[in-house]
């Protein structure tokens, strides 16, 4: 039997477009589902272009792979249930579930992984608003639907209780107590369905809610690095991981919460392709396909900046000044304000001095 497969991807982003590079360095063929027959994957794979839950483009899909995978959350779990045939999906339509909703991921962390959460409840109306605390400060999210800030609301004050309410009323909804915490880290697991390998912990900056940096390794003891290590091969276990997974979490003096987790290759693992020997994307491949999975060493301390659409002159003037650092360009056609258009990623033993784009210094 050829050891060749046709890998399936359902998604045509930047994390499906780095998902079929190295599966492609790899000599396996991959065929993308997405809606944009120009997204960013088109540049290496053939793309069936139809919405994530046209079931009939995603039998087409299934019935021309080995092997289905995603690149994000918001897909049809019901549909891929009604086309998958056994054992093509390794990552499960589970862990879709569990990821798409954030009152499963909740009780999924909490009950069944049994880790530390940040203290939450459900609210299914504004009813559930009017008891709140206001001595203390939370972020109110939607249960589904939900990225990069969007369907979130900070309540620290009753001015916030407005709109809160509405946004109560419009959908079900997570309410999280802010946490006091030093950092936000997170880390990279990979699983084969039988066993896991993990990355170095990595520390990340957000601002407006996306991710702006991301310093490996995080700046935290060894003995929390290696806490949060082992709470995210917890999970994997718990999962019986196949494919790659990132586990975001708050760092505190001397504790680690878990935040989410993102059931995918992760913009704040996108380091590893130059830092690591391996990459996430590498072990993702691996990992859905079964294959075994190697130990993962970091070459020397790096940064990873991302490249938004504000940001893509300065990131290229940036490597013409710096020659060392690694430009990726996602391929994109429209440069949208916010939009994630590429990242940089450099070795440095000194983080601080490498300045986010848009921050302090306009390049």
């Amino acid at each position: 039997m050829s050891s060749t497969k046709t890998i399936g991807i359902i998604g045509g982003g930047q994390l499906g477009q780095m998902m079929a590079i190295s599966a492609i360095y790899m000599g396996h063929k991959v065929i993308t589902l997405d809606p944009a027959l120009d997204c960013p994957s088109s540049r290496v794979s053939e793309v069936i272009a139809a919405p994530y839950d046209d079931v009939d483009a995603l039998r087409q899909l299934a019935d021309r792979c080995d092997v289905l995978t995603y690149e994000f959350e918001n897909v049809d779990a019901d549909g891929l249930d009604a086309v998958i045939k056994d054992g093509q999906l390794p990552q499960g339509t589970e862990l879709l579930r569990i990821s798409q909703n954030r009152i499963f991921e909740k009780d999924f962390l909490s009950n069944k992984a049994q880790v530390t959460v940040a203290p939450y409840k459900v609210v299914t109306s504004s009813l559930d608003l009017e008891d709140i605390d206001l001595s203390k400060n939370y972020v109110l999210k939607t249960a589904t639907g939900g990225y990069d800030g969007h369907g979130q609301k900070v309540i620290t004050s009753a001015e916030d209780l407005e709109e809160a309410n509405e946004l109560a009323n419009s959908a079900e909804c997570v309410l999280e107590e802010f946490v006091n915490f030093d950092l936000e880290i997170s880390v990279i697991v990979s699983g084969n369905g039988k066993d896991v390998t993990v990355f170095p912990v990595q520390e990340n900056t957000h601002r407006n809610n996306i991710l702006s940096k991301t310093i490996v390794p995080a700046r935290i003891s060894d003995r929390l690095a290696d806490r949060a290590k082992a709470i995210a091969v917890k999970i994997a276990e718990q999962l019986n991981l196949s494919g790659t997974l990132c586990v975001e979490m708050f760092a505190t003096a001397d504790d680690i919460i878990v935040n989410e987790i993102a059931p995918r290759p992760h913009n704040s693992g996108h380091y590893s392709i130059e830092a690591c020997d391996f990459s996430q994307f590498d072990t993702h491949i691996l990992g859905i396909l079964g294959a075994p999975l190697p130990a993962i060493n970091l070459h020397e301390p790096a940064v990873m900046l991302n490249v938004l659409g504000q940001h893509v002159e300065a990131a290229e003037r940036y490597v013409t000044e710096n020659p060392s650092a690694h430009l990726h360009m996602y391929g994109k056609l429209e440069a949208k304000h916010n939009r994630k258009m590429g990242h940089v990623t450099l070795f440095s033993n000194e983080p601080d001095n490498v300045v986010e784009f848009g921050k302090g210094i306009d390049f």
